[in-house]
């Protein structure tokens, strides 16, 4: 006897009994009678015509309509419903056919069900996918909309800061001025020191906040102009000799190829780049260790290298630092001061250098084989400048020209014009 009568044979207690059977296994819908009649006509007509893709609707009907958890333990499984479908068919047929025919027809229906196990599980991955890609879209969304509100506290608190603590620094000057001729004692000496570093220090966080809320909305502007980055860098080093010397260290800075050519850029804004990185290099470097800077030229950029002898940077936390308010290793034990080892502060100076070097179309990273407070296996970072012969700017490029183009050679006389 053909397995396509067989199959017909049990159609009658397959469709009455399944959906009684069945219904306890899953919770797909009330109208799983007609499902299943469609699930078994579709499985006569690929045992027919060999085709198994006949099984493909009604197995996506399925796997849409099955409850999805957060917990794969937790969800629904197309896979275990085709399976519990296996063994129902396969008991319908030994109760219902002779034992010859029943092993005959389960063994021409197994392939079927092979194939209808794979598409659920396919089916059933596609769907989770999406549900996950889903679920990341939106926290995503959050992560934005939380990134936002920071950049616009930030922006917010900067800007009301900075009033009152102009007023202070201007009281504080007057009474300097009111207090110089007097004699004061060294105690009243040290208030107003304290009063005046105070201020600063602040002032300088809240400029700090100004400029990451300024690259945060794409709202820096720079000021381009001739520099060279060699001048920058020596201005550095005599800045940086006092904390140099506190902390008996050793800072090297080598001139380099391309580093006394004349480019274009905003100096300030260079110069506190430089500044941030030395800096931070100061910060996490031991007593003792050595920092220098070298570099290269490269077709259109110049590359500058800045290594230190410091406690190094995991490698997971070689992109994070470059985020504002990042801060590695336990905060609660680092001291306040922005050049002592391992010092405090608030996080935001290489965010402000890595804005500020791409706002010049460059780019900054770090090299560290990881970090270790004993071997101290140290860090590389790296800036890469853009070499430009003339500003971007169209009405600065035509004041610098003298700069940037060299006048043309006159003809001598008598010579043929070209």
């Amino acid at each position: 006897m053909q397995e396509l009568e067989l199959l017909r044979q049990i159609r009658q207690p397959w469709v009455q009994r399944s959906p009684q059977t069945l219904a306890r296994a899953v919770n797909i819908r009330e109208d799983l009678r007609n499902q299943l009649e469609q699930f078994f006509d579709r499985m006569e007509v690929s045992l027919e015509t060999g085709t198994y893709s006949w099984m493909d609707p009604i197995l996506s009907a399925w796997a849409e309509a099955l409850p999805q958890s957060e917990s794969p333990e937790m969800s629904s499984s197309l896979v275990d419903f085709i399976g519990d479908l296996l063994l129902f068919t396969v008991k319908v047929c030994e109760e219902t056919l002779k034992p010859e025919y029943s092993v005959a027809i389960t063994s021409g229906l197994l392939p079927i069900f092979l194939y209808c196990f794979r598409r659920a599980f396919e089916m059933e991955m596609e769907i989770r996918i999406r549900a996950i890609s889903e679920q990341l879209q939106q926290v995503q969304q959050t992560l934005e909309k939380l990134d936002q509100s920071k950049s616009d506290f930030i922006a917010v608190a900067a800007h009301e800061l900075k009033t009152p603590l102009t007023l202070v620094d201007g009281y504080a000057a007057m009474l300097r001025d009111a207090l110089s001729t007097r004699n004061l004692s060294p105690y009243e000496i040290d208030l107003l020191n304290g009063i005046h570093n105070g201020t600063r220090r602040l002032k300088t966080i809240i400029d700090d906040m100004i400029d990451v809320s300024l690259i945060d909305n794409n709202l820096l502007s720079l000021n381009f102009q001739p520099v060279w980055i060699n001048r920058i860098l020596h201005v550095l080093e005599n800045e940086l000799q006092g904390v140099i010397k506190e902390r008996q260290q050793t800072l090297t800075i080598q001139d380099f190829p391309g580093s006394g050519e004349m480019t274009f850029g905003d100096p300030e804004r260079l110069l506190q780049v430089f500044r941030n990185v030395l800096t931070n290099a100061i910060k996490y470097t031991p007593d003792g260790g050595s920092i220098s800077v070298d570099g290269r030229k490269l077709p259109g950029f110049i590359e500058v290298i800045i290594k230190d002898t410091g406690i190094g940077i995991d490698p997971e936390d070689q992109l994070l630092i470059f985020d504002k308010f990042a801060r590695l290793g336990k905060t609660d034990l680092h001291s306040s001061s922005k050049t002592k080892f391992k010092g405090g502060g608030p996080g935001l100076g290489l965010h402000i250098a890595k804005g500020i070097v791409e706002a010049h179309g460059g780019a900054i990273w770090v090299e560290s084989p990881g970090f270790d407070e004993k071997t101290c296996p140290g860090s590389t970072f790296h800036i890469l400048l853009p070499l430009m012969t003339q500003p971007p700017d169209e009405k600065m490029a035509r004041l610098l020209a003298p700069l940037t183009h060299k006048p043309a050679k006159k003809p001598l006389l008598g010579s043929r014009q070209p």
